[in-house]
């Protein structure tokens, strides 16, 4: 194997630059899917039918095709038709956070219907409306029981990340595939890519855990 790390080492500044150019999406794109997901996680368990349906078609439609795809349309479709050219990382945003906010929705559903009816008939014995309901006595309940399948989504949506450099944004991946272009060689770049993913994840693993710990001590 012919490998040689000391060509890159003029480049890792410029491939570090992509970890807050990945984060900084991704996190919006997080919270994006959290607010949205949380949403139609309510819509799809009121007794409105149209509300309910908006949010099942919603869903379908986002868990249904591929989220490539989705980036694809909004990055170069959406402009030929409004005739805005839509920046690379706002598109970004919009499709992982409106992908995200699919998965999050039946997460977040999952883990309402799994809290006990009971909660429900007590708080509406004693008189409590429907929305202080929800926000302090179902939803806190419900995130406590999800939150390892959140945590899951939201890693996998940091992974996912990399498609973006299909686009021409400057995450981490599109950086490594540019320092691999200009002295050609691929592999060293792209394992050095890899190993901050890798980093990256294993922190996100570690933060859950410790959010998870932290809410089983109040049992």
């Amino acid at each position: 194997m012919n490998l040689d790390f000391s060509q890159i080492v003029p480049y890792i500044p410029f491939i570090l630059e992509g970890i807050w150019a990945t984060l900084e999406f991704v996190i919006v794109s997080i919270l994006i899917g959290l607010v949205l997901g949380t949403l139609l996680a309510l819509c799809k368990i009121t007794n409105a039918p149209f509300l309910k349906g908006l949010a099942n078609a919603y869903t379908s439609i986002f868990r249904g095709t591929p989220l490539i795809l989705q980036l694809m349309i909004i990055y170069f479709a959406v402009p030929q038709l409004t005739g805005y050219d839509i920046p690379a990382f706002l598109s970004a945003i919009l499709a992982f956070g409106l992908n995200s906010a699919a998965y999050v929705s039946e997460i977040i559903r999952a883990g309402i219907m799994a809290v006990d009816k009971g909660q429900t008939e007590a708080a509406e014995a004693l008189g409590v409306p429907y929305r202080p309901m929800m926000l302090n006595i179902i939803l806190p309940q419900a995130i406590k029981n999800i939150l390892p399948a959140l945590m899951n989504e939201f890693i996998t949506l940091t992974k996912e990340s990399a498609i973006v450099s299909t686009i021409g944004y400057l995450d981490l991946m599109r950086r490594a595939q540019i320092v691999g272009a200009d002295i050609y060689r691929n592999f060293e770049p792209l394992l050095i890519a890899g190993a901050i993913y890798w980093v990256m994840v294993f922190i996100l693993t570690k933060i859950g855990q410790a959010v998870e710990r932290r809410m089983r001590q109040s049992d």
